[in-house]
């Protein structure tokens, strides 16, 4: 389990990760057929091994390639333990308790099959046995951000009729040629009976899955009349791309003839053993928290720090903003681990920082929402190291003083995120870190900001420094309800993560930003993804403008990276 996860917060999923699987020289256990052979995904989850999924059984066949995707989160920063196992199946039953039901099996970590792409393994039996020859082969693709799903109707027409009493029961095969020339199966639809016209469920796949986001890719596709024993009868093959898939639009439906290589050469006027035909295209856009930041999306971070009276005098070593040359304190712990993230998404590495709950010069008025660099007409900072000095450069010079009211920030912050959305661009998202010794005295007007503040770009991350009872603080995050107005309105997104810095005292400082930035990308993607805001530029991917000219287009959110 990663440290984020042990200590409460959430763990944000860096990615998904499909694998196919494919096995070789598999034991034969049938005295009269060959196996009937499946592999089960077991997963161990706190020393247990769990299956997770299995593919499909296919009939009399020592070496399988199956058509079963198996789709799972990816964690960097977690060893993720699988474990292969292959059974012979029998009939209707499951999975058979006899030994010699199981073919082979194989434990290996999810970081293993990613960093090859292509793993190839032996099988063992019980007590490290090899299984004779027999070995699995595991092929990862990340399912990406600017990738997507493609949805893709298709039928046939005059197969031809390969059983003698009666029709053929055909089934369709697609394999993505690779670039080492190696075929990868992509899909296997199912199989239609007694029907030299099938028209054969709709199915989607992943557009890196089918092609490797390259439209002119080969597509090696072949049509098989069924045999329950597994000696399927060739019908026909033809090759397509994407590119030629999306001529597809305006009533018109793209079609292959279907080939049988045997026959054109033995047959003077054959034409074809049937033609296929795709009646229909729809591509599913899937956009993620990376498209929108590699299109260009600037995250700008801001930081707001607490200097009412309660934290202490600064020149006490009692107090939260005691300066120890040697260690330093809670403050600039939270804003360290935070900033130093957020620093990568903003190219001119300058960031706003104020202040609240002060007396600050000349005249020493209290102010709630000041430039701890005291330029009023500019708040930004050099880098995170900028803040750093900032903050210890302005302590000597105010009075800490109160109360803690945080709402003039938030919707300062919230007014200046509402300038970004009339460029109607994914160009700058805000997130603001709250950094406060106790609960907010202005907690109404609070709560009227942040439901304000959730119609803009922007993302909320408070941090409660010190010992203080902040179980008043855990209402601004809408994990545990939905946060609203004094008014009763509901807030349009959940923008707040507040976390007590004191759970996180004993572990590194990765774990704090972990937890409270655990959030944001969903947050980004959800913000824009509501008001249907592509990433900038178009995302980079198999699809070209005039392409998809006449092809049914769905944006979907990827939340958690995903659809």
């Amino acid at each position: 389990m990663a440290l984020g996860a042990a200590l409460g917060g959430p763990v944000a999923c860096v990615s998904k990760v499909e694998l196919r699987v494919a096995c070789k020289a598999l034991l034969d256990r049938d005295t009269l057929n060959k196996s009937d052979p499946c592999v089960i995904l077991m997963v161990q989850n706190q020393g247990q091994w769990t299956e997770l999924d299995r593919t499909e059984v296919i009939k009399s066949n020592l070496h399988p390639v199956f058509a079963k995707v198996f789709t799972l989160d990816y964690y960097f920063e977690e060893a993720q333990k699988l474990r292969f196992e292959v059974y012979d199946i029998h009939g209707t039953h499951s999975i058979g308790t006899r030994d010699d039901d199981f073919l082979g099996g194989v434990e290996c970590t999810l970081g293993q099959i990613v960093a090859q792409k292509k793993m190839v393994k032996p099988l063992f039996l019980k007590y490290a046995k090899y299984a004779g020859k027999s070995a699995i082969t595991v092929h990862a693709e990340e399912i990406s951000g600017n990738n997507g799903y493609v949805e893709l109707f298709f039928c046939a027409k005059k197969l031809d009729d390969k059983d003698l009493f009666s029709k053929s029961d055909p089934f369709l095969e697609i394999y993505r040629i690779n670039d080492d020339g190696t075929e990868q199966l992509v899909h296997r639809t199912e199989v239609i009976k007694n029907n030299l016209n099938p028209v054969w469920e709709p199915f989607k796949v992943s557009l890196i899955s089918l092609c490797s986001c390259d439209e002119d890719r080969k597509l090696k596709c072949l049509v098989w009349d069924s045999d329950s024993r597994g000696k399927h009868d060739f019908i026909g093959e033809f090759y397509a791309t994407f590119r030629e898939m999306q001529k597809i639009g305006g009533g018109s439906k793209v079609t292959w003839d279907c080939i049988n290589p045997k026959y054109k050469l033995k047959k003077k006027n054959y034409k074809n053993s049937g033609v296929v035909i795709l009646s229909d295209l729809k591509l599913h856009r899937v956009y993620s928290f990376l498209d929108y930041i590699m299109g260009g999306c600037q995250i700008h971070f801001t930081v707001a720090i607490d200097f009412t009276a309660s934290n202490g005098d600064p020149r006490n070593s009692c107090s939260l903003h005691y300066i120890n040359p040697y260690q330093p304190n809670e403050y600039l712990k939270a804003l360290i681990a935070v900033g130093e993230i957020c620093q990568d998404y903003d190219s001119d590495k300058r960031f706003s920082a104020l202040g609240f709950g002060a007396r600050i010069p000349p005249n020493y008025e209290v102010s709630h929402d000041f430039a701890i660099n005291f330029n009023p007409e500019d708040d930004e900072c050099e880098e995170i190291q900028g803040v750093v000095e900032a903050y210890q450069n302005c302590l000597p010079k105010i009075q800490l003083y109160g109360p803690t009211n945080v709402s003039p920030i938030i919707s300062r912050i919230a007014k200046l995120s509402a300038g970004e959305e009339t460029i109607k661009d994914a160009s700058r998202y805000h997130i603001l870190l709250i950094l406060t010794d106790g609960v907010v005295t202005d907690m109404a007007d609070t709560r009227e900001a942040i439901v304000r503040a959730s119609y803009q770009p922007l993302s909320i991350i408070i941090v409660g420094v010190g010992n203080a009872d902040f179980t008043d603080m855990q209402i601004l995050d809408g994990d545990d309800g939905v946060l609203r107005s004094p008014k009763g309105e509901p807030v349009l997104r959940d923008i707040v993560q507040f976390v007590p810095f004191r759970d996180f005292k004993t572990a590194s400082p990765a774990a704090l930003a972990k937890c409270v930035l655990a959030e944001v990308p969903n947050q980004v993607v959800e913000y824009y993804s509501h008001k249907a805001i592509c990433p900038m530029p178009p995302v980079p991917s198999c699809d070209s403008p005039t392409s998809l000219a006449n092809t049914p287009t769905e944006s979907l959110p990827a939340v958690g990276t995903t659809a």
